[in-house]
């Protein structure tokens, strides 16, 4: 899992900008573009971004790693 790209894609399904979603989780759009590129990313940050989008990625991560391989990982 990815989870910059699936940050990018809950700013979308949400109707938010990259600009709105950067200015409430303080940073500028360049480095909400560069969050979007990681495929990891610290707890604090992520549970400012789940508070933001008001979605559970904690629950997600979980989810993908009941279902995921040790080779997917």
């Amino acid at each position: 899992m990815h989870i910059g790209r699936l940050i990018q894609q809950k700013v979308s399904e949400n109707g938010m900008t990259v600009v709105a979603f950067a200015r409430k989780l303080s940073c500028t759009r360049v480095n909400a573009y560069k969050l979007f590129a990681r495929s990891s990313i610290d707890t604090e940050t992520l549970m400012r971004i789940s508070l933001i989008l008001d979605f559970d990625f904690f629950k997600e991560l979980s989810e993908h790693l009941k279902s995921a391989s040790f080779h997917e990982i």
